[in-house]
């Protein structure tokens, strides 16, 4: 299985959820590897680990999803693999729910967004986004 561990995702796939008009609310699955200092595009100088980085934009995505009707359903460490096997394991999970595919997309062109993605940038080494839909089935 190959992995790329990304940022952001390819104009194909957000113009794919931009377009998505089905109003099924979604959950966000998002696997998250820091980098060990924080590095800023605009050449800050900073003490910051790339965890506490991405926790600024944290605090402030919480703020922006619950306003237009989201909701962060999880934040955690990744501690360890039970099933299968992995070269390396990512540092954090987070669970987003959205109201649709649609709103995700607009919440994440929001100049809101745009304005403390530089935290999110500076602190991640990569990231897997995985949406998800309910089956309908619990286990």
């Amino acid at each position: 299985m190959e992995i790329m561990n990304a940022l952001y995702p390819t104009p194909e796939r957000m113009s794919m959820l931009i377009g998505d008009s089905d109003p099924t609310a979604i959950v966000m699955l998002n696997l998250l590897r820091f980098r060990e200092l924080a590095e800023y595009s605009d050449g800050r100088s900073t003490t910051l680990s790339g965890r506490e980085a991405y926790n600024l934009y944290g605090e402030g995505m919480r703020e922006i999803v619950e306003g237009e009707g989201g909701k962060v359903l999880f934040y955690g460490d990744i501690t360890g693999l039970i099933i299968g096997q992995i070269g390396e394991l990512w540092d954090a999970v987070a669970l987003v729910q959205y109201p649709s595919s649609a709103d995700f997309a607009r919440i994440a062109m929001l100049p809101e967004v745009q304005h403390i993605g530089i935290h999110r940038a500076a602190g991640l080494k990569g990231q897997l986004l995985i949406r998800i839909v309910s089956s309908g089935m619990a286990i």
